[in-house]
């Protein structure tokens, strides 16, 4: 169901809250915004009004073993040792597969308000290490399973060469992420063919990370980006920054900003052990770091500087990476509190406003859009991306303005969020997507099959 006029009581534009907001939408993007007017004859009416959120970095099929590494698998128990049970269970996935797990990922984001995602994508070859007939069957399906759950997509295939620093060969348990650069070349091509036919996505590139890929590499892929999003994954582990430096003699972040043409398209994705003054340079550049709370912490990989980069007018965007639990409310909220944790204080992201929900929203809206190439927020030109709290939840009572941020981000719980729609279209509908059924008797088909064999 596609709406054409949508009337709140209350709605987050641009320049702040205001009361009787219209929006009327034509070709999935918002035409008009008035504010201080009553309904038109046939307008969808709601109560909170709020853009939908960008999710900048997701790697959809890890929704599939969320849960299963929560184990120890050795006396040290870390994200490298979490990887191998990585390893051991993308082996098993087809492309049917693939697009299974990624549709109930992709429904999950947007039910939680997530409404356009970035997926970084590096699952390309078949398990056997040979390239399909097609080399972007796999980015074909992710862009199959954003289009039955309709969340807007920035498909980003990952190049992956190499297993360390300095070009080490790659091991047999990432075979099926690897490509030389005229095989990315290629995979780029299909991925863009791949997303033709949807509404609002695009292509950018993702070379994986330093360990990943040579200097010279990552110089000749990025021609292919022209003025497409890049995303690297950079200094999450400091076993990374430290086998980094022992390679170079320089962290990752500072290598990369020192050899590479880091500017306002690139997503540094985790950037969690970063110095002020490589804070710094992040800030000159442009750059968005892309930061991953949930699975920062599910990983063990610490804490980003935040205040300091958000006092030096750092740019930030949330993801949900690993997808082992999908929410927007979450994801900031638990951005706020490793914060609060670390340095013992209180509401560190409010520097200039009193408000944390609201300068959480507000960075993470404009940092995600910036990084996946897109224009959001409840204004003329950008998508009918756009998300209704349920003002009936008890969280919610009483509140108005930026109270009602704080409180969903802060006090909120299950069924908060009442309707979405992307690109115009209502995809949830009293907090129920409105696919799901389908989408998870597939999904539970394929773990069946995944999981026993």
């Amino acid at each position: 169901m596609t709406a054409t006029h949508l009337h709140f009581d209350t709605a987050l534009l641009p320049g702040g809250w205001a009361a009787n907001v219209q929006i009327r939408i034509g070709g999935g993007v918002i035409r008009e915004v008035a504010s201080g007017v009553e309904p038109a004859p046939g307008a969808e009416r709601h109560k909170i009004g709020l853009p939908g959120m960008p999710n900048l970095h997701s790697h959809a099929f890890q929704r599939g073993f969320a849960g299963l590494g929560e184990r120890r698998a050795e006396a040290r128990d870390d994200f490298w040792s979490w990887r191998e049970i990585m390893y051991r269970f993308v082996d098993r996935i087809s492309p049917d597969d693939l697009e299974a797990i990624a549709a109930l990922a992709f429904m999950e984001m947007v039910e939680s308000g997530f409404t356009h995602v970035g997926e970084f994508h590096y699952l390309h070859r078949a398990p056997d290490g040979a390239f399909y007939d097609d080399p972007a069957t796999m980015a074909g399906r992710i862009a199959a399973a954003a289009e039955i759950s309709g969340i807007g997509l920035t498909l980003l295939p990952v190049f992956y060469a190499h297993s360390g620093f300095g070009g080490a060969p790659p091991h047999a348990s990432q075979r099926r992420f690897i490509s030389t650069p005229d095989e990315f070349a290629k995979l780029v091509e299909g991925s863009t063919v791949a997303v033709a036919g949807l509404t609002n996505s695009r292509v950018g590139i993702a070379p994986h990370s330093l360990r990943a890929v040579t200097g010279s590499e990552l110089t000749e892929i990025l021609s292919l980006a022209r003025t497409s999003p890049v995303h690297i994954h950079v200094a999450e582990q400091m076993r990374e920054v430290e086998a980094c430096k022992a390679w170079c003699g320089k962290t990752p972040v500072a290598w990369l900003m020192e050899n590479a043409p880091v500017d306002s398209r690139w997503c540094l994705v985790h950037a969690t052990h970063t110095n002020e003054a490589e804070l710094g340079a992040i800030v000159v550049s442009g750059a968005v770091v892309g930061l991953c709370p949930v699975t920062e912490a599910n990983l063990g990989d610490g804490i980003f500087p935040l205040r300091k980069f958000l006092e030096h007018s750092g740019r930030i965007g949330i993801g949900s990476d690993s997808n082992v639990y999908i929410g927007v409310a979450d994801e900031l909220r638990l951005l706020e509190y490793a914060q609060r944790l670390s340095g013992q204080v209180r509401n560190v992201a409010a520097l200039a406003t009193a408000s944390t929900g609201r300068a959480l929203f507000d960075a993470a809206m404009a940092g995600g859009a910036q990084a996946l190439g897109i224009k959001s927020g409840l204004d003329v030109g950008s998508a009918a991306d756009i998300m209704a709290l349920d003002a009936g939840h008890a969280a919610l009572s009483c509140r108005s303005g930026d109270a009602l941020l704080d409180s969903y981000v802060f006090a909120g719980s299950g069924g908060i969020i009442g309707d979405v729609w992307r690109g115009g279209e209502k995809l949830v509908s009293n907090g129920r997507h409105l696919r799901k059924d389908g989408i998870i008797a597939r999904y539970r088909k394929t773990l069946g099959r995944l999981l026993s064999s």
